[in-house]
């Protein structure tokens, strides 16, 4: 089967330098995650990331129900790139692609995830109905809240 995508991109009026030291701090992950989803990290904290780093959460990702999430750093370039893949958690399959350019106004933020459903039968319709409406949600909120962060600042 061929994984789900979804692709975002945004413009922030920051600095390469501000946008990675964010990025790049696990911590601030709950700054720009739905309240509603209780997101929790629950490894020791790090205030930067590293290739072969395990970060460990808890989550409400859906209906309320509380799931372990587990991920891996796998690629580090700073300041333009790194990727974060699922080692256990919601889904069966789960690749980040985080990647920061320089552009004009700041900071282009580009976002790849490829995603499988952990049952493979009927996923189509789990994911339509379902689990690409949430992570659109999801995104739209990180969107408005990094707006909001950095809306003051200036390159």
């Amino acid at each position: 089967m061929r994984p789900f995508t979804i692709e975002r991109t945004q413009i922030l009026p920051i600095t390469l330098k501000t946008a990675w030291d964010f990025f790049s701090n696990p911590a601030n992950l709950v700054k720009i995650t739905p309240p509603e989803m209780d997101f929790r990290i629950t490894s020791p904290p790090q205030n930067t990331i590293h290739a072969g780093q395990i970060i460990t959460y808890r989550v409400r990702p859906l209906m309320r129900i509380a799931v372990n999430w587990t991920t891996e750093i796998t690629h580090v370039d700073p300041p333009y790139f790194f990727v974060d893949e699922q080692r256990f958690g919601p889904y069966r399959f789960w690749h980040h692609q985080h990647h920061f350019r320089e552009v004009d106004s700041g900071v282009e933020m580009h976002d790849l995830v490829h995603y499988l459903l952990m049952y493979e039968q009927l996923s189509w319709l789990t994911n339509r109905l379902f689990v690409a409406p949430r992570l659109k949600a999801i995104f739209d909120y990180r969107n408005r809240m990094l707006i909001k962060l950095f809306s003051d600042l200036s390159c």
